[in-house]
């Protein structure tokens, strides 16, 4: 009896390695299925974007990273979903994918890439800076992350270019606020616009007029002396600027007179010269 049951025990270890074993082998073929799958999709995934279909092209690329999601190559298939849609103009699908990417892969070496690509994207749909600043101010965020997170890559670079220009933009959106006010004859609204130029966008084209149209303006209403201090600010900065010239005449009534009388004396003075060399 006991014989039995000591048989029976073995034949039961042995059937039970025998099983996950088998488990094992049908397992990493499983794996290796999968992965060939995977692969596959994302060759797929290529094929359909030279042919111009980035939506197909995208579907796959996310298949990809479905299939095997522990795949270094998981990652990549979700960054390729966002390139195709990107590289086909469709902005807001691109923006879906990027944001899921940085959100899932933490730590993956190409985020500066893919914060790239987000920048761009909102970048890209910037249209008419005097309606909507949604874009412009999404895209001045992401490029000002990449300059604090990436600095020393051709990402970063690109970056610091094209925050410039968002900062004309921004500018430019204020200027056209306060000239609207102006022409309304609010005049404290369009101080505050032109003072918000002067103060957050000091090294855009438009801070000259905009310091030019604060002396205009408080001299307007009567605050002479907030008048002159912009003045200063502008002569100091931007002597050789037509809009100093401007605001000289606001502040100097006699100007004209002035530059006429400089003007005809330094006439006479060359003819006196011109005269003196024919003696």
């Amino acid at each position: 009896m006991k014989f039995r049951l000591v048989f029976l025990i073995t034949i039961l270890v042995f059937l039970s390695n025998s099983c996950s074993k088998e488990k094992e082998k049908i397992s990493i073929i499983e794996e290796e299925s999968l992965e060939m799958q995977m692969i596959k999709a994302y060759k797929d995934g290529l094929k359909e974007l030279q042919r111009g279909d980035p939506i197909y092209a995208s579907k796959k690329f996310n298949e990809a990273e479905l299939l095997y999601p522990q795949s270094i190559w998981a990652p990549r298939a979700a960054l390729m979903a966002a390139y195709s849609y990107f590289s086909y103009l469709y902005y807001s699908d691109a923006v879906l994918e990027l944001e899921k990417f940085l959100d899932k892969y933490k730590n993956h070496p190409r985020r500066d890439y893919a914060y790239y690509l987000l920048a761009l994207s909102h970048y890209d749909q910037i249209i008419d800076e005097t309606k909507d600043t949604n874009e412009i101010l999404k895209a001045k965020k992401y490029f000002e992350i990449i300059i604090q997170k990436y600095p020393n890559t051709d990402f970063a670079l690109d970056s610091e270019f094209k925050l410039e220009l968002i900062q004309e933009l921004l500018a430019s959106k204020e200027m056209y606020l306060a000239r609207y006010y102006v022409q309304r004859e609010k005049w404290i609204p369009a101080i505050n616009r032109f003072n918000k130029v002067v103060k957050d966008y000091d090294e855009t084209i438009y801070v000259e007029e905009a310091l030019h149209r604060l002396v205009e303006l408080y001299y307007k209403i009567g605050l002479i002396d907030e008048a002159k201090k912009y003045a200063v600010l502008l002569g100091y900065n931007y002597q050789s600027s037509k809009w100093y010239e401007e605001t000289y005449k606001i502040l100097n009534k006699d100007y004209s007179k002035i530059s006429k009388n400089k003007k005809k004396g330094k006439e006479e003075s060359i003819i006196k010269k011109f005269k003196d060399l024919l003696k």
